[in-house]
């Protein structure tokens, strides 16, 4: 069982405590310990990894992947490929996101059935780069509603797969646990690129809702929710949703329900999307701030910024990430979200990076052990030539992510050619 010492790196460990110059003792894929100070562990044998000036934090959470959209423009770019074409897609994306800093992707959903669970099971194996996957499978949706693609006319099958009722709900989530899905995901609510079933609405039952959850949890499997509305996000809450994604709108008897079960749900805001379409980011792609208008995408975010300010407020748990993968948000660039949890929804750096690497790792694993940089905790952790308490930003720039450990093995190391290691000490002195 390999040893590694990082020596003399400025320490975040994401337990809420301030940064501390220190070593880190890793063996095997554990942490065995942290201590305040350099030089006090012994080193012979070991793999020495000089962290002076550097910080060093938690790898980040991917809070809503979808491995398998590149460069995703319109619906066909997810189904005309073939699943033959699309799984080295959902292995580009997994090593993107790895690439990026982010050793973990909690899944949401994948272009077909079983891509991320193919690319999660090579990872696992250590035949492809990737994060720890929680690997999504098809969107569950119902007739009428976000993810049917077909019409009357046009027997289209999307990027999903539509059930009506609570025994067809029942099967399909059977299915995809069968399949070795990890997270299974509703489309309870309506959607802005939906004309017919816009954000506010809620096309799923909450029968249809409660068996899926009882289903997954069954078989020992999370479930999560698209949910925007205020009905369907209630009916999430009840039904025993782990994970809701997006919740823009809501009223006083939503945010007390999301308050009580604090310690149970997570919630990704995915505020990149809007974000992008606002600020003309997504222009050349047809989707102007004028188009973004017509989608009632200034509302979304009104109601977003209202909402996820106030859930902060009260503790509820963020994740971030989501909806990254289309032409205009490439896979590995979810570090910009930080940025807009500060912009938009009051965050301090120290509290956005918790919701990147302790609620991560919350999400992914139950145990308790991963997203922190402490003792018996799994060893996934970045090396940063900068100081993102300072500076968030320096998290968006992959040249600043010195070293990239995921479960002990080192990704990336590029500690020993790093000239200037002092910008890290020099901020925090400065912020002292």
């Amino acid at each position: 069982m390999g040893i590694t010492v990082i020596r003399g790196a400025t320490i975040w460990d994401a337990t809420g405590a301030d940064p501390f110059a220190g070593d880190v003792l890793i063996e095997g894929n554990r942490i065995r310990s942290v201590s305040r100070g350099s030089g006090g562990f012994a080193t012979d044998g070991a793999a020495i990894i000089d962290g002076a000036g550097l910080f060093l934090m938690p790898g980040m959470v991917e809070g809503h992947a979808h491995l398998s959209f590149e460069n995703v423009t319109r619906t066909e770019d997810l189904i005309g490929p073939s699943p033959e074409q699309q799984v080295f897609t959902a292995a580009r994306g997994a090593k993107a996101l790895l690439d990026a800093g982010f050793t973990s992707a909690y899944g949401a959903s994948e272009a077909k059935l079983r891509l991320a669970v193919a690319v999660r099971d090579e990872v696992n194996a250590g035949r492809l780069p990737g994060p720890r996957i929680r690997a999504g499978g098809l969107e569950i949706s119902v007739t009428g509603a976000m993810g049917d693609e077909g019409k009357e006319h046009d027997p289209r099958t999307g990027p999903s797969t539509i059930v009506d009722g609570v025994e067809e709900m029942r099967r399909a989530v059977r299915l995809h646990c069968r399949e070795g899905v990890d997270n299974i995901k509703l489309d309870v609510s309506g959607d802005p690129f939906y004309p017919s079933t816009p954000a506010h609405t809620t096309p799923m039952t909450f029968d249809e809702i409660r068996v899926a959850a009882e289903t997954a949890h069954a078989y020992g499997r999370k479930i999560n929710a698209h949910t925007r509305s205020i009905e369907g996000s209630k009916a999430c809450v009840r039904a025993g949703v782990d994970g809701l994604f997006h919740c823009e709108y809501s009223d006083e008897e939503l945010l007390d329900m999301m308050e009580e079960a604090k310690d149970r749900i997570f919630i990704v805001p995915t505020v990149g999307l809007f974000h992008q379409i606002l600020q003309g980011e997504a222009s050349a792609h047809g989707l102007t701030p004028e188009v973004g208008g017509y989608m009632n995408i200034p509302e979304l975010m009104e109601n977003s910024i209202r909402t996820h300010t106030e859930l902060r407020k009260r503790g509820v748990r963020h994740l971030i990430g989501g909806d990254y993968g289309f032409g205009w948000s490439k896979q590995g660039e979810q570090a910009r979200d930080l940025q807009f949890f500060l912009e938009y929804y009051g965050y301090s750096p120290a509290d956005a990076l918790a919701c990147a690497t302790r609620n991560g790792g919350l999400a992914m694993r139950a145990e308790g052990d991963l997203g922190t940089l402490t003792e018996g905790a799994l060893a996934d952790m970045i090396l940063v030539d900068g100081n993102p308490l300072l500076d968030i930003a320096v998290l968006t720039d992959t040249s600043k992510l010195v070293l990239i450990m995921k479960d002990g093995q080192i990704h990336k190391n590029e500690s020993a050619t790093r000239v200037n290691k002092s910008a890290v000490a020099r901020d925090l002195e400065n912020v002292g």
